[in-house]
């Protein structure tokens, strides 16, 4: 059976709470978020995955230079 809670939160409590994250955690927090919340996100993180075992990839310095 699920269970729900409902709260009244406002996004500048939330701003606040994820301010006050440790940076490791803020980050994955936010990575989290947005893969909730972006199908394209996900598809984006499947082809790059796709591409790095195909061989289809560049270093640093080949995009970049030095």
């Amino acid at each position: 059976m699920p269970t729900e809670l409902k709260m009244d939160i406002s996004a500048e409590m939330i701003i606040k709470a994820v301010r006050r994250m440790k940076k490791a955690a803020r980050q994955g927090f936010l990575e989290d978020l947005i893969a909730a919340t972006s199908p394209e996100y996900l598809q984006n993180i499947r082809d790059a995955r796709r591409d790095f075992r195909a061989g289809r990839v560049k270093s640093h310095d080949e995009v970049f230079g030095r």
